[in-house]
């Protein structure tokens, strides 16, 4: 009697965990969309008293993520950069050396060399270390003439923080679970236990997986680089006065050379209709004359 008053305690409690949910432990199919998270446990973790440690600090493990930006934030940092240069092809393989200098990878590159019909370019997804990005745009920007540069930065710190409080619930509900398997007396009970921890662990890796995802996204900038051969992009508007000036004479010889080009184009036709004119004109004037009385 006694031993069936335990197992009856056990199975109430295991349907207890299993029926109870967990606060916004649902999972998404897409780690983007996990729900609003908290600082990846990965990511610069923090101390008892709530302040992050950033990577390098003292007390961070080795490839920590997280806050890397400042005032323990955690933001995502996009953009694309358009250059000109004399050989895309090269300098895309130099872009690829200044990247993984500075800690980053290549996710897609794409080289498109020169043929009768079209000029070379290249495009490079670059992923670069968030707290280097301005190094090495700065080295970037020295391959050719920048033709623009556009970044975004999207603030997940509340995505970030809600996640990791959904992971450490998640967790310590694995961990009951555990402790219940380790004290079950029966085969019913200790089915009913792994039942309930298969599905617990699968969302906690869920959750894990979106973390993990946040957590490269703030690391690691994501630079979209597009190279241009010389010639193919205009170039952008003057920011001072002497450029202004190279700017207006270059701009009137091209006026002047499109126009004498537009003049070369429209006199032989101008010839042609002038030939036209005096033969219909002298027809005319001799017409009129024939008829006229003596």
């Amino acid at each position: 009697m006694k031993r069936l008053s335990v197992t009856s305690a056990v199975l109430l409690t295991v349907l207890l965990l299993a029926g109870c949910s967990v606060p916004g432990a649902s999972t998404s199919s897409d780690p983007t969309s996990a729900g609003s998270g908290s600082s990846s446990d990965q990511s610069g973790k923090s101390d008892q008293s709530g302040t992050s440690v950033q990577p390098g600090e003292a007390g961070a493990p080795d490839g920590s993520t997280g806050n890397v930006t400042s005032e323990n934030r955690d933001v995502i940092t996009t953009g694309s950069v358009s250059i000109t240069v004399e050989d895309p092809i090269t300098s895309a393989q130099d872009a690829v050396t200044i990247t993984e200098q500075a800690g980053g990878r290549i996710d897609s590159r794409t080289e498109n060399p020169a043929t009768d019909n079209q000029p070379a370019s290249a495009n490079l997804a670059l992923r670069i270390p968030s707290d280097a990005l301005d190094r090495t745009l700065a080295e970037l920007k020295k391959l050719g003439t920048v033709n623009f540069v556009s970044l975004n930065a999207s603030d997940i710190t509340q995505q970030t923080r809600d996640l990791d409080a959904r992971i450490t619930s998640l967790q310590t509900s694995v961990d009951r679970l555990l402790t219940l398997m380790e004290q079950a007396t029966s085969t019913t009970d200790l089915i009913a236990i792994e039942s309930a921890l298969a599905a617990r662990q699968s969302e906690l890796e869920g959750l894990q997986s979106q973390r993990d995802y946040l957590a490269d996204q703030v690391d690691f900038s994501t630079i979209t680089l597009d190279l241009y051969s010389t010639g193919t992009v205009a170039p952008g508007s003057p920011d001072d006065f002497w450029t202004g000036i190279v700017a207006g004479w270059n701009a009137l010889v091209a006026a002047l050379a499109a126009a004498m080009v537009g003049v070369g184009f429209a006199l032989p036709w101008l010839l042609a209709l002038s030939l036209v004119a005096a033969i219909v004109g002298l027809v005319v004037w001799l017409s009129t004359r024939r008829h006229k009385p003596v």
